[in-house]
């Protein structure tokens, strides 16, 4: 509990970060739509959100060693609240592409930044409880976003965005009054991606299927509810169903990837996701569609923990941060290109595109997982699985010590 208390103002940063950063893509799209954006246009806005995302994972360890923790913090949060605004002041979809650039360099910052604060307070005796609740308040806090999308689409598009601008910049007054003392800064890891393809080719395409899958369900997934006749507090409820999902099912898959070979659990989730996407394209009623949505999220969400732990399996201590680095450098790269391509399939070809895309990725990364089967080589000994944050390039430093052979963290 004490631990807890001291890192209260870490966790109060992260839920507001959240709540804001969490609706601003629906709401983005739920507006586009609205003002006469094609949805092209829509899924570019997507695609800027995670190239910012990508460029702030890469950036921010840099300003935090030149200005310290605090300072980058109220940088990076300072133009996630530029773009956010800005929406208000200029309805272009070229203009909101570049403020979306702004609101991912926001997430990947603040994310360095809290993150290199856990890690330097973390102790080996308390890091499985500090993750242990760092996942829990994340994951409540992006389902609170995507409830809050129906209330924020009844609104005024400038109060809307003016309430994420707000819960943006509270972020800010938790670590700014915090009497905690911020770590020393250490150096940012190297980006390093052909080290992961050295270790794990599966692995590597598995973190690039769930960067198509995830970034696709969340940047288009309200193109897709409103095709289908969704209201936006139907849409906020499809899109939670797969955040519910995917952290329901971290305990059960994370024992599947502790007692089975790793290579099978990928390949029987990416076939259980062919599944779950022909269930999702013939759903009807919003009943049927939103618990559609959390069996998707419930099988999809995992894969990329599951593949991380696989390619720490074949990696030396002295190799993590750099490794995790490389395998969120390939997921950013997956997640980039997906909201475009899906954006643009539906705008061809209707709705049920949308799941022909995902179920296809899935395909591929089943064939894959099957070929290294016949080629790749068997782990001499395991990982701890860990649920693993989608977060910055420094996430590898706060897993580090719980993949390590003896480890008795669980998810």
């Amino acid at each position: 509990m004490r631990l807890i208390l001291s890192l209260a103002a870490l966790f109060l940063s992260v839920i507001l970060l959240q709540l804001s950063s969490g609706g601003v893509g629906p709401l983005d799209a739920l507006t586009g739509l609205e003002q006469g954006f094609s949805k092209g246009q829509i899924g570019i806005l997507g695609s800027s959100h995670f190239l910012g995302f990508f460029i702030g994972c890469w950036w921010a360890p840099r300003v935090m060693g030149s200005v310290g923790h605090s300072r980058a913090f109220a940088v990076f949060t300072s133009m996630g609240a530029i773009g956010m605004l800005g929406h208000t002041l200029l309805i272009d979809p070229m203009a909101w592409a570049v403020m979306r650039v702004a609101s991912g360099l926001c997430v990947a910052g603040c994310y360095t930044v809290i993150e290199a604060w856990l890690q330097a307070k973390a102790t080996n005796e308390n890091r499985g409880r500090t993750m242990g609740v760092y996942r829990v308040v994340d994951i409540s806090a992006s389902l609170g976003a995507q409830m809050m999308i129906g209330a924020l689409a009844t609104v005024e598009t400038y109060l809307a965005y003016n309430l994420l601008t707000l819960f943006c910049c509270a972020s800010l007054l938790p670590l700014a009054l915090t009497k905690a003392s911020p770590p020393i800064t250490k150096s940012a890891p190297r980006l390093r991606p052909l080290l992961a393809l050295s270790r794990s080719p599966l692995a590597v395409s598995a973190v690039v299927v769930t960067g198509l899958t995830s970034a696709a369900y969340r940047m288009v997934g309200p193109i897709y509810g409103s095709e289908l006749g969704l209201n936006a507090s139907q849409i906020g409820l499809f899109l939670a169903g797969y955040v519910l999902g995917g952290a329901i099912s971290q305990y059960p898959s994370g024992w599947l990837a502790d007692k089975y070979d790793r290579r099978w659990v990928v390949i029987a989730l990416s076939l259980a996701s062919l599944v779950s996407c022909s269930i999702s394209f013939f759903a009807t009623g919003v009943t049927q569609i939103i618990t559609a949505s959390c069996l998707f999220g419930f099988i999809t969400v995992p894969i990329y923990s599951i593949a991380t732990a696989h390619a720490h399996d074949f990696a030396a201590s002295d190799e993590r941060v750099e490794l995790s680095a490389a395998l969120l450098f390939y997921f950013a790269i997956g997640a980039i290109a997906s909201p475009i391509i899906a954006a643009l399939l539906i705008q061809e070809f209707g709705a049920g595109s949308f799941f022909v895309f995902i179920a296809s990725a899935h395909f591929l990364l089943a064939v894959i997982g099957g070929l290294r089967m016949l080629l790749g080589d068997v782990a001499l000994s395991k990982t701890a699985y860990i649920y693993s944050p989608r977060t910055s390039f420094l996430v590898g430093r706060l897993t580090k010590r719980l993949r390590d052979p003896g480890s008795s963290f669980k998810p």
